[in-house]
């Protein structure tokens, strides 16, 4: 139904693997796609750099711009950059593949067989979003074929906004974090730290609650508490700073398991804010995959429906937390904790990326294929329009 996937992602492929890397690398599977991500400043003219991974069929696309552009002509130089690349590899028809509706300002105008909002977090709530995001969303929603949306809650959010709009949450690798349970060498950066170990991975932003973090490190100073992942958007020195809180910086999604296996619980300390309102963490059934007992604060999208099936402990306050890190400790190894184990397991094991991917594309192909019966009935509407017009005679 199309031979190319154009992704427009205001994630950059090599920053922390997660769900565009999940989908993509799937398409890469069966066809060509091309990741584009937002501009980097420093080159003197522009200029696209692209890198070629998943053996030739995928490539990500970075546009160079020079420093000091205005708004309108960085938008436009993408724009240009965007239609030397469909020219340069000969891309025709693809499919057009959006996380973010600022990519419209210069992306419009490419013709697609079909578009795709896939909207993985409520953008507009983060810190720093540009301006015109809301508007742009608008012009999105009214020009997608089909939106997906990161999970449950932001599809309550936006299903009013679209007539075809599909909760996808997050899904996981189970295989790939199940390692987890078998490694026995702990890397070298985090041997040396003590047990118990509660730990941490993902983006270290506005999204995490520093403030309960330093109360529950403080409240139990006998638990090390170990966080991966690079900071972002948020000033490091405002990170809380405890003898007790190892901060051992980004790791691939390879390396990943390696630290999983040498933790004793796993720990989700989200802020309650905005940026927090709608996400869906793709971390809560990595962790359960890697056979780690949880605890999170109540995000929506976790509290539904890990919280509710008691596969998560939910904790708001710092005494809380402390407290359920306490009986997830207590718990392991014993008869209800195996239980509870198993109970994760069986949950998991119907939310894998191969089956979300596999149902985003049949819905893909759907709404191709009524796209393509609203065209032929149109055309056939005129047609029949220019037999019935009454011919003149002179």
């Amino acid at each position: 139904m199309f031979d190319d996937v154009l992704c427009l992602s205001h994630l950059r492929w090599g920053f922390v693997f997660q769900r565009p890397n999940h989908l993509m690398s799937r398409f890469a599977r069966e066809r060509r796609v091309f990741f584009v991500e937002e501009p980097m400043f420093g080159e003197p003219s522009p200029r696209l750099h692209v890198e070629v991974h998943e053996h030739g069929r995928l490539h990500v696309v970075v546009p160079q711009l020079p420093h000091g552009l205005p708004d309108e002509e960085v938008e436009l130089a993408q724009g240009r950059l965007l239609d030397d690349l469909v020219r340069t590899h000969e891309v025709q028809d693809p499919l057009l593949w959006l996380y973010t509706p600022m990519a419209l300002g210069w992306a419009r105008h490419v013709p697609a067989v079909a578009t795709v909002y896939d909207c993985m977090d409520e953008l507009s709530l983060f810190q720093g979003a540009p301006p015109a995001l809301r508007a742009r969303e608008r012009e999105l929603f009214a020009r997608a074929d089909v939106v997906f949306t990161g999970g449950v809650s932001l599809w309550e959010a936006k299903k009013s906004r679209h007539a075809n709009v599909h909760p996808m949450p997050s899904s996981v690798d189970a295989a790939h974090f199940a390692a987890a349970r078998r490694e026995k060498r702990d890397p070298s950066d985090q041997e040396a730290i003590p047990h118990p170990r509660v730990g941490f991975f993902g983006v270290l932003d506005e999204r995490l609650d520093r403030q309960l973090l330093g109360d529950v490190a403080t409240a139990r100073p006998d638990v090390h508490f170990v966080l991966l992942g690079p900071v972002a958007k948020i000033d490091p020195q405002s990170l809380p700073k405890r003898p007790n809180i190892h901060y051992l910086g980004r790791k691939s999604y390879d390396e990943l398991p390696a630290y999983l296996a040498g933790w004793d619980v796993a720990f989700m300390p989200f802020a309650d804010n905005d940026a927090t309102r709608f996400i869906s963490p793709t971390k809560t059934p990595e962790f359960l995959a890697a056979g780690r007992p949880v605890v999170s604060t109540p995000i929506r999208d976790v509290v539904r429906p890990y919280g509710e099936r008691g596969l998560v402990r939910i904790a708001k306050t710092a005494v809380e937390m402390a407290k359920a890190i306490d009986a997830a400790l207590s718990e392991r190894g014993t008869p209800r904790g195996v239980e509870r184990l198993a109970a994760c397991d069986a949950f998991i094991a119907k939310m894998s990326w191969d089956q979300t991917w596999e149902a985003m594309r049949s819905h893909v192909h759907d709404a191709i294929r009524r796209r393509r019966t609203r065209a032929a009935d149109a055309l056939l509407e005129v047609t029949r329009d220019d037999e019935e017009a009454p011919c003149s005679t002179i």
